[in-house]
This record gives structure tokens, C-alpha cells and sequence, in this order.
């Protein structure tokens, strides 16, 4: 009888062992335990637990504002470019394209971010860069002075073809830069990521 005694008491104390053992294992995941029916982790109902839980939540959700807020600082660093192609002897379409990138750039301005425009001109367009026959030339001295941010380029293939066709010299306004080929100027913007509007 004694020694039945014992053995039970033996078999008490190693499911007390096994019991405490198991609610430490859960403590340490963070409020859960096993059950042997599926092999899963259940949520502990513990309100200790919960408060375990909802620590690392609560960092999470400080780390995650922060990050937030890191990545607002990062786009206001930003520098945002557009393309503004014109290839239209327009004088209206000449003018909208200065009226977009004036209202782009104090947009960004306001904004606190920044811009850069290229207004790219060929074929029948570059007549708005032409020196003799620009509709918008005073606009461009004066944006050229007030609006840095804004660059203006003048296609050189028609240029060239412009001259062998009428002759003489197509002088470009001091304010635009000669390139090679519109086209090509803007087809290498957009591939640097540059957006791309035709006004």
C-alpha cells in the first residue's frame, strides 16, 4: 500500500512538472499553447499573456509611424521631371505648354518638392525656339529668368533641315540648348524615368 502510495505521488508530481512546464513554454510565445488533438497554437485567454502580446504591437505601431513619417521626409527630398514635347507650329499649343510648366513648377514649389521641366521642341515646333519667328520668345526670356527649373531644347535634325530649306542660318533663341534629336531627347527621358506630356 505504501508503495502504491509512492508511485502515485511520483505520477502527481511528474504532471505537475509536465503542467508548469507547459505554461512557461506558453509564456514564451507569447501566450500560446499546444493542444496534442491538433498539433496547433491557441491563443492563451490570459490577461497577462495579452499584455505580452500587445507589447510588440505597440512597437510595431510606433516603428510603422516613424517609418511613415521617414518616408514623407524622403518625398518631400524628391525631385520630380516632366517632359513637355512640342512639335506643332502652334502658338496656342506653344502657350499652353509654358502655362503647364509654370503651374507644374509653383505646384512643387508649394509643395516644398522639387522640379525639373524640359520643354523639348522639333519638326514644325521649333519655331517656337527659332530666334526670327518665336510667338513666345518674350515668355521664354522671362521664364528663362523667374522659373530656372525649366529647360528648354531646340532638335537639331530640324534645324539643319530647316536651314537647307529656307537657305540661311535658323538662329535658336540664347535660352534653349541645341540637342542632336528632339525625338531621341525625349525618348532618353522617359527612359531614365521622366513623365511625359503633349500639350
Amino acid at each position: 500500500m505504501i508503495r502504491f502510495q509512492h508511485i502515485a505521488k511520483a505520477l502527481v508530481m511528474a504532471a505537475i512538472a509536465v503542467l508548469v512546464s507547459a505554461s512557461f513554454s506558453a509564456a514564451e510565445q507569447g501566450g500560446k499553447y499546444w493542444t496534442p488533438a491538433d498539433g496547433q497554437p491557441v491563443p492563451h485567454k490570459a490577461g497577462h499573456a495579452r499584455q505580452q502580446v500587445a507589447k510588440p504591437a505597440t512597437a510595431t505601431r510606433k516603428h510603422s509611424a516613424f517609418a511613415r513619417m521617414e518616408d514623407a521626409a524622403a518625398a518631400k527630398k524628391r525631385e520630380h521631371h516632366l517632359i513637355l514635347q512640342v512639335n506643332t507650329n502652334d502658338p496656342a499649343a506653344m502657350n499652353l505648354a509654358l502655362n503647364n510648366a509654370t503651374n507644374v513648377t509653383q505646384y512643387y514649389k508649394d509643395a516644398g518638392e522639387k522640379v525639373k521641366i524640359e520643354v523639348v521642341t522639333f519638326g514644325p515646333g521649333l519655331h517656337m525656339l527659332r530666334e526670327d519667328t518665336s510667338p513666345v520668345k518674350t515668355r521664354i526670356e522671362e521664364m528663362a529668368l523667374s522659373t530656372p527649373e525649366v529647360s528648354f531644347k531646340a532638335c537639331g535634325n530640324t534645324q539643319e533641315k530647316m536651314q537647307k530649306a529656307e537657305n540661311k542660318d535658323i538662329p535658336i533663341v540664347r535660352q534653349a540648348q541645341v540637342v542632336k534629336s528632339g525625338v531621341v531627347r525625349v525618348m532618353e527621358l522617359q527612359e531614365m524615368g521622366w513623365a511625359y506630356v503633349k500639350p
